[in-house]
């Protein structure tokens, strides 16, 4: 096997979602994205702000790497809201002539009509939530957490305001990819949001949908793929009735790809 098969010519930034932060949720796919010639760094944002919040986070985060490697550009590869975040830090914050290229994967482009529903519980219910998972996220690093503005942030009306003020930038190649689980036993961590979402929206992976996580350069669907295993969470391969999902083969895949287009 080529030592460099994964070797594009700029760096990539892995940018994770909501909930989680480096460098534990990403699983084996950094150090195997390394060993075969990327140069991988990763994003640092915060795992409740916002996306306008984080996504000022990540201009810093894409300049630092910009000087240290002396590039002219750099890969943005984003799971979840962290691809909201991306498209972001490049239609709106001025980046587009320093990305080379967006990765989503599993991004909510459309929003959830699932949250659009939750939104709807007493504000009470969503002050308290907030008060914790605000308070807990400080305690363990976040820097502006605000949980109730990222539940907004993930309903469709939100969605379709963000599309139409963050469209595509051109020169900058769009790549998206979707999950999907075919059953509850696909993610015992999960099985209850994939039930709930599928009978209100239809086929997801556990939290976001096919529909939603449709954006330009759709790749094709990574069936069986949980919203957790499309970030390596298990660190070792996803087998399911004979079929057999490695997310380290499916990154290396993209990275071998932007070094096949001279990227």
């Amino acid at each position: 096997m080529d030592g460099r098969r994964a070797a594009p010519r700029y760096p990539i930034l892995l940018i994770h979602g909501t909930g989680v932060r480096d460098p534990g949720c990403w699983g084996r796919i950094p150090d195997e994205l390394r060993r075969q010639g990327a140069a991988v760094y990763l994003s640092g944002q915060d795992g409740w702000a916002t996306v306008e919040d984080n996504a000022i986070v990540l201009k810093r985060r894409a300049e630092d790497i910009l000087r240290e490697t002396g590039c002219e550009k750099l890969h943005l590869i984003a799971h979840s809201k962290g691809g909201l975040e991306a498209r972001y830090l490049v239609s709106s914050l001025g980046m587009a002539d320093r990305v080379a290229s967006v990765t989503t994967i599993a991004t909510p482009h459309r929003g959830s009509r699932t949250m659009d529903a939750l939104i709807r519980l007493p504000g009470w219910a969503f002050g308290l939530m907030g008060a914790f998972v605000n308070g807990w996220y400080r305690l363990t690093g976040d820097r502006r957490p605000d949980f109730r503005a990222v539940c907004r942030q993930f309903t469709t009306a939100w969605a379709a305001e963000f599309n139409a003020r963050n469209p595509d930038a051109p020169g900058v190649l769009y790549r998206a990819c979707a999950g999907a689980m075919a059953s509850p036993r696909d993610d015992l961590l999960l099985w209850w949001q994939y039930l709930i979402i599928r009978r209100v929206e239809g086929e997801n992976d556990g939290l976001v949908t096919l529909a939603s996580a449709r954006w330009t350069g759709l790749r094709p669907i990574w069936r069986g793929a949980s919203h957790l295993h499309q970030v390596d969470l298990r660190r070792r391969p996803v087998r399911r009735r004979g079929t057999v999902f490695d997310p380290v083969e499916e990154y290396l895949a993209l990275a071998a790809e932007l070094k096949e287009l001279g990227l």
